[in-house]
């Protein structure tokens, strides 16, 4: 890992073992952007890579020549108006109305380490080891705003994370109309551009296709990065695919408003955009103030998607999400919202509990519908303090007796918003966003509290705080429901209103750091009405989120596979839920809906009570299965193998870092007749290791035997969760659950796994015998593979 700057040329260049990142001070004193990509050697002159060339109808920078158009230029980060009519990185607007800039290079710093970005969420190290990052300071000479551009690499990953930092060192009042926090001129379009789009209920769906002349985007104005496009796109090589080729990520590491675009001019050069939406952003910048944007983090991959989503697995899991949690198994929970909806009592909720902790669950989380006058949505949002109706003994009370059984306890928030029928609207109805003398918009009979004013988050912390104080409260969800409109703040002057979006963000994330710092063991699960604040900056304060309020197993694939590309598993919130499923009806059979859960945080959103017997022996045996190889689910190398949106199978796996075990899923959405024999081919073994396969998660009825994890399994991973406030109920390990289904299939190399394939056939493939019931839709399977002797 190194930055090197060679004086004499004026050329950085930024890189580790896996990629190099160039670029050069340019004669005009801007920033031009060379090479990013698979390493290369280090040379004093890359000048060659920066081409100029006459072109009619081009404008030229300087006088009695036409060579120098910054419209034919690969940029670090451009600026339209002068010679350059593509999408600038940033806008200034002035006193006099121009909107020109011209940010020259005065200096730069190397430092070993990483610095932090105020009020924002960002990667982080722990030791200065980790990383090296490049501060370039330029300045435009008429306004005196002054740019900070800053690039750090880490160690051993193939990953740039980059900003930006704007500071009025002139005396005069500026307006920051565009701030994009990465810039990336590429020098073909040969790619193909791939999203993550949806709605509520079926998130981060993959979208593919080639980038053509003119602009390819995805975007949100709603306050938050929204459940219709996530905040993460890939350019890869028309030929890679998951197992090979060229890829680059760009994640934004931010949670409001953003903007991620690719422009292709008319001499193929792509230009990626990736930062704040500047759609109703304004951000006015006195003499001596400053200006941070959120953070960009950029990837670069020669092997493949899988390559590219582990790389940010690794860096998210290890240096994005924080805390006492980071590292931990995540408890088995039950949420009691699919169960009761607002409909129960504190003896219903401890009979659910009950069931709950028979069965093995760790914690027992209370959803909505515990505070205030809440017994719909039409009321109570905004007052956190306990309904003594249903809840005689308080949240203090519920949480003692949850506790009593073994258990430990979560509860439900929803901090942002408020209802009119509240103590809180009656006290404060101006804290709500609402544009003067306009009708207001509802959400779920719900408005969103002005978290631009520090009043406001002073006051929601104060109530959260107080019953973090006084109950035992292990998990909190954060939930938000409702996207922001009519956004104006009472509190901020007129020329100030366009910063409203992104100052409401920064509140959130205060009240975030907040509560994190002050209840460190507290785990927090971020949620907005299912997956609509899915998104790098969220990670940063909660290890966790729900991914979607769509819990149906089949609707899940797509919507955890699309979500791998970038995100952790760690991260993942999924649930096992009654059938018919809430969401679209469907009845999937109950070792399909853990099958798909274990890939993920794993938990229950059902009355156990309402099972038979039978299915609750089902229920012991998943999450005794999950105890067992959560480690692994969770912080294992994540493969895709088979993807939901190409195939009527879906698959994929996680092996352990020696690559000693594995686990595989497997998915058939519909059922066929008289099909051609099957094969899985695997990824990331060893392919001198031999491998017991097991195949588990078989329906109820389904024959096979044994216990799949050994006494040692069980003992070690027993010691290593005691210590944990949540999870140290598995410490007794697995003895008094009811056996997993499994069989034997046999013992294979690595490679052959990897080669040749794991057999999936199965009797679909000829004429299915009357008495067969074990296949049929909605089928999965797992495969448990652990290296021993052939």
């Amino acid at each position: 890992m190194s930055i090197v700057f060679h004086e004499k040329t004026g050329v950085f260049h930024i890189y580790n073992e896996k990629i190099s990142y160039v670029m050069t001070i340019m004669r005009n004193h801007q920033l031009g952007q060379l090479y990013f990509g698979k390493r290369i050697h280090d040379r004093e002159d890359f000048g060659y890579l920066l081409e100029t060339i006459s072109r009619a109808m081009g404008s030229y920078v300087y006088a009695e020549e036409k060579i120098f158009s910054l419209e034919h230029i690969k940029q670090e980060y451009g600026v339209y108006g002068t010679t350059d009519y593509r999408h600038p990185a940033v806008e200034v607007l002035q006193k006099n109305g121009s909107r020109l800039s011209d940010f020259q290079y005065q200096s730069h710093v190397i430092t070993p380490g990483k610095p932090k970005l105020a009020g924002l969420p960002a990667t982080y190290t722990e030791d200065d080891s980790e990383a090296e990052t490049l501060t370039v300071f330029l300045k435009d000479p008429v306004t005196g705003v002054a740019l900070q551009l800053l690039y750090t690499i880490f160690a051993g990953e193939g990953v740039i994370a980059r900003s930006a930092r704007f500071e009025n060192d002139g005396e005069e009042t500026v307006h920051l109309t565009r701030a994009m926090s990465l810039c990336m001129d590429l020098p073909d379009h040969d790619y193909e551009w791939l999203q993550f789009s949806g709605a509520w209920s079926r998130e981060r769906h993959l979208r593919t296709r080639r980038l053509e002349y003119g602009i390819q985007a995805i975007d949100s104005m709603r306050g938050h990065s929204s459940h219709e496009q996530n905040p993460f796109v890939i350019l890869k090589r028309p030929h890679a695919d998951e197992f090979q080729g060229e890829a680059i990520g760009f994640s934004l590491v931010y949670s409001g408003n953003f903007l991620a675009q690719a422009e292709v001019d008319a001499h193929d050069t792509t230009r990626v955009l990736l930062g704040i939406n500047p759609a109703c952003f304004d951000w006015k910048l006195e003499s001596g103030e400053s200006f941070q944007t959120p953070e960009a983090v950029m990837a670069y991959t020669d092997r493949g998607l899988n390559d590219l989503s582990q790389t940010y697995h690794r860096l998210y899991r290890r240096r994005l999400a924080r805390g006492y949690w980071r590292d931990r198994t995540r408890p088995v929970l039950l949420n009691n919202w699919e169960a009761t909806y607002f409909d129960f009592t504190e003896e219903r909720l401890l009979e659910i509990a009950q069931q709950a902790k028979a069965c093995g669950v760790e914690l027992f989380v209370l959803d909505d519908g515990w505070f205030g006058k809440r017994s719909s949505d039409h009321a109570g949002l905004g007052d956190w303090v306990a309904n003594r109706d249903r809840l005689p003994g308080g949240i203090e009370g519920i949480s003692e007796k949850i506790e009593a059984l073994g258990m430990k306890f979560g509860l439900w928030f929803e901090p942002e918003m408020v209802n009119e029928d509240s103590d809180l609207y009656r006290a404060h109805p101006d804290w709500i966003l609402r544009t003067p003398d306009r009708s207001s918009s509802h959400g779920r009979y719900q408005y969103v509290l002005d978290f631009s004013r520090r009043e406001v988050v002073d006051c929601i912390h104060g109530m959260m705080a107080k019953l973090l104080r006084e109950a035992k409260i292990s998990y909190i969800k954060w939930d938000m429901n409702r996207s922001i409109t009519e956004c104006y703040s009472a509190a901020l002057e007129p020329e100030r209103q366009g910063e409203v979006f992104h100052r409401y963000i920064l509140g959130v994330y205060d009240l975030y750091e907040r509560l994190t710092s002050e209840f460190p063991h507290v785990l927090f699960e971020s949620c907005a009405s299912g997956g609509a604040r899915f998104d790098a900056g969220m990670l940063y304060y909660a290890p966790q989120a729900w991914a979607s309020d769509d819990s149906d197993a089949v609707e899940r694939l797509k919507i955890q596979y699309g979500s791998s590309f970038c995100y952790p598993i760690s991260s993942i919130g999924s649930h096992v839920s009654a059938v018919p499923n809430h969401q679209v009806r469907r009845h999937t059979p109950l070792h399909t809906r853990a099958n798909t859960a274990y890939f993920g945080t794993f938990g229950y959103e059902l009355d156990l009570n309402r099972l038979t017997e039978e299915e609750r022996n089902e229920v012991r045996a998943q999450i005794c299965f999950m105890k067992q190889y959560r480690q692994l689910l969770q912080f294992g190398t994540f493969y895709r193998l088979s993807s939901p949106f190409e195939d009527n199978v879906t698959a994929w796996m996680v092996v352990s870092d020696d690559k000693k075990e594995a686990v595989v899923g497997w998915y058939r959405v519909l059922n066929k007749v008289n099909v051609s024999y099957s094969r899985l081919r695997l990824e990331g073994l060893d392919p001198d290791l031999c491998y017991e396969v097991i195949q588990t998660g078989l329906p109820t009825g389904v024959g096979g035997s044994g216990y799949i994890p050994t006494a040692a399994d069980t003992e070690a991973d027993g010691a290593k969760k005691s210590e944990d406030p949540v999870t140290s109920s598995d410490a007794d390990g697995c003895g008094s659950c009811v056996p997993m289904r499994s069989r034997c299939k046999g013992s294979h190399y690595g490679d052959e796994l990897m080669h040749l394939g794991l057999l999936t056939t199965d009797e679909t493939a000829g004429e299915v015998p009357a008495e067969e019931q074990e296949s049929g839709d909605f089928d999965s399977r797992i495969y448990v593979l652990r290296a021993g002797q052939l």
